[in-house]
């Protein structure tokens, strides 16, 4: 059991926890690549020298941001799923979910899959929470196997030797049973596809293409779902 925090500690936290809020509201304004701790500072009425005190570099902002954005995108997979429904409907029930967080957290959903940040490189820290999304996927597709109701999926297996052994043992870590390098290729390309067609959608490569984009959505996800072995009605 954590120990109650001391008042420092919560002034800390509730101050911490403004800057944060500052920053995404800056990132509406002026993208990810134009985020200063100046200019949060000035949001907020404080002394740069006061922010510094919370963050070293505006990279250590940029940081706290991506990890926060990786851990909702991944509790809005996470919570979306459904364990005890049939797997075809949790592996859609959680797309549809990382799509509802994507839309209404547009400018998060750019700093995670959009363009670079020129100069700034994501350190190892932001690994685990930007796994929480993928893995979701991968408990979908694990459950369905251990229970026999993954089917053979279509198309050539993936060889061998394309998965990074260490993602393989991740991978089966997470989801607690092993994995092929098959099974992983599958998953990769879906949570690639994930990505890609909701990041269309956000920048308006459908228009003209779709007539509905969530109709399109969900027959892009049963795709990918059956392209993992997943049975959908």
């Amino acid at each position: 059991m954590n120990a109650p925090r001391t008042a420092r500690e919560r002034a800390r936290a509730e101050l911490t926890a403004e800057i944060l809020a500052a920053a995404r509201r800056q990132l509406d304004e002026v993208g990810a690549a134009g985020l200063s701790l100046r200019s949060v500072a000035r949001e907020l009425g404080m002394a740069s020298s006061a922010v510094y005190r919370y963050f070293a570099s505006r990279d250590d902002l940029l940081t706290a941001l991506i990890v926060q954005s990786y851990n909702e995108i991944g509790g809005a997979a996470e919570g979306a799923d459904r364990p005890g429904e049939a797997p075809g409907e949790r592996w859609l029930a959680v797309w549809r979910g990382v799509r509802a967080w994507s839309l209404a957290h547009r400018h998060e959903y750019a700093l995670l899959f959009g363009t670079p940040v020129p100069g700034y490189i994501a350190p190892h820290i932001t690994a685990e929470a930007a796994g929480r999304m993928p893995f979701a996927l991968a408990r979908i597709v694990v459950d369905a196997k251990r229970s026999g109701r993954l089917r053979p999926p279509p198309g050539p297996a993936c060889p061998t030797d394309a998965i990074e052994p260490a993602m393989l043992e991740l991978v089966g870590d997470i989801a607690g049973e092993a994995i092929d390098a098959d099974e992983t290729a599958r998953l990769i390309l879906a949570w690639n596809r994930l990505v890609a067609i909701i990041g269309y959608e956000l920048h308006g490569h459908l228009v003209n293409i779709t007539a509905d984009d969530a109709v399109f959505f969900d027959h892009t996800a049963r795709t990918e779902g059956a392209f993992n072995g997943l049975a959908f009605d």
